[in-house]
C-alpha cells in the first residue's frame, strides 16, 4: 500500500523565556494513500501539535515528515507552499472571513493562487453542491448552524483538489446528530475522490465512527497504533484504555477484585453467553459496564464483568468465554 505520510522521529520542542516544553517525543508514523486515520489524545497531549507539523505549519525541532515521498524540510519556501496547497485543513472553529459570503469563502484560496474570477465562482458553486449547500450561497457565516459553517470549510478545502485533508478537533463544537453528518460527508469524500484524512480527535466516538487506522497520544509520545478494530478489542497501553472506557476514574472500584472485559463482534452478540455462563457455572457474575459501538458499520460491544472471588469458579468462566472464541481480558492489573 503506498504511503502518502510518513513520520520520523519527530520531535518539537516550544522554548520561552521562563521554560522549555517538548510537545513531541519521537514520533513514528505511517499514513497509507486513502485511509482515513485518526489521531487521538487527551487535552494537551500533543496531537495538535503533531497535525501542524505535517503540513509544516509547525516545523519539527528533530526528524523528518515526508508527503509522497519527498522530505518536506529539504523543500524551498516556494515548494513548500506548493505543497500545502495539497495539504487542505479544517478546524475546530471553522476559521470563515465573516465579511465575505459563503460562495466568497469558497473561492478565496483560488483567488490567491491566481485562478480567473470566473472559474474560481464556478468551481465554488460545483463544491457547496457536494456539500449540499448551493442554496446557501450568497448567505454569510453569520447566518449559519455550526454545521453549515463546516461544510462551508470543507468545501473551501477541496477548492485545490488535495491529496490529504487534516481535520483539527473538526467535530468538537458540533452537536452529536451535526457530528455524525460531518464525518458522514468528510468519509463520502474520502470514498468519491480517494483524499488521504487525517483526524485530530479527544473522542473515540469519532474515531470508531470514521477511521480505519488510529494512533494514540500521551504525552508527547506515541502510546500505541493499529487498527481501529485491534485497539478497541485489545488496548495495549493505559492511554488506549482509558480511551476506550471512555473514564479510566469510573472503574477505580474494580482494582483488587477479579474483572475481565469482553469485546462482542459480529454475530457473537445475539447469543446470551452471560446468562448460559451463570447457568453452566452455577455462580453469578455482576456485570458493571456495557455497551455497543460502531466500528466501520459492525456493531462491537464489550461488557466489563466482576467475576466471583473463588479462583477455580473464575476460571472456568473466563474458560467458558474463551471457548466461544470472544476476546477476554483480565482488568486487574491496570485499573485502580
Amino acid at each position: 500500500m503506498e504511503t502518502m505520510i510518513q513520520v520520523r522521529d519527530v520531535r518539537k520542542v516550544f522554548t520561552t523565556q521562563d521554560n522549555t516544553v517538548e510537545a513531541l517525543k519521537g514520533i513514528n508514523l505511517d499514513i497509507h494513500k486513502g485511509e482515513i486515520y485518526g489521531i487521538i489524545g487527551m487535552s494537551g497531549a500533543g496531537k495538535s501539535t503533531l497535525v501542524r507539523c505535517l503540513n509544516f505549519l509547525e516545523r519539527p525541532t528533530e526528524g523528518t515528515v515526508c508527503i509522497e515521498g519527498r522530505d518536506l524540510a529539504a523543500m524551498s519556501e516556494a515548494e513548500l507552499r506548493k505543497a500545502r496547497t495539497e495539504i487542505a485543513m479544517i478546524f475546530q472553529h471553522f476559521n470563515l472571513l465573516m465579511q465575505r459570503s459563503v460562495l466568497d469563502n469558497v473561492c478565496f484560496p483560488m483567488e490567491i493562487t491566481g485562478h480567473k474570477k470566473s472559474e474560481a465562482r464556478k468551481k465554488a458553486k460545483e463544491l457547496l453542491q457536494i456539500v449540499g449547500l448551493e442554496e446557501k450561497a450568497a448567505a454569510y457565516p453569520v447566518q449559519l448552524s455550526g454545521g453549515q459553517k463546516q461544510r462551508v470549510a470543507i468545501a473551501r478545502a477541496l477548492a485545490m483538489n488535495p491529496k490529504i485533508l487534516l481535520c483539527d478537533e473538526a467535530t468538537s463544537a458540533l452537536d452529536p446528530q451535526t457530528t455524525k453528518a460531518i464525518l458522514g460527508l468528510i468519509r463520502e469524500i474520502n470514498q468519491k475522490y480517494g483524499i488521504t484524512v487525517v483526524i485530530i480527535t479527544h473522542e473515540m466516538t469519532v474515531v470508531q465512527e470514521i477511521c480505519t487506522h488510529v494512533a494514540i497520544i500521551d504525552n508527547g509520545e506515541l502510546a500505541e497504533q493499529g487498527t481501529v478494530e485491534e485497539v478497541f478489542s485489545r488496548p495495549q497501553s493505559r492511554a488506549a484504555r482509558k480511551l476506550v472506557f471512555q473514564d479510566g476514574n469510573k472503574y477505580a472500584v474494580m482494582a483488587g477484585k477479579r474483572c475481565i472485559r469482553i469485546v462482542f463482534k459480529e454475530n457473537s452478540s445475539f447469543e446470551p453467553v452471560i446468562g448460559n455462563m451463570v447457568l453452566q457455572c452455577k455462580a453469578p457474575a455482576n456485570i458493571l459496564l456495557a455497551d455497543t459501538k460502531d466500528i466501520g458499520g459492525i456493531a462491537h460491544g464489550q461488557m466489563v464483568l466482576q467475576l466471583p472471588e473463588d479462583t477455580q469458579i473464575a476460571n472456568r468462566m473466563i474458560q467458558y468465554l474463551k471457548d466461544r472464541n470472544l476476546t477476554v481480558e483480565e482488568l486487574n492489573d491496570y485499573v485502580g
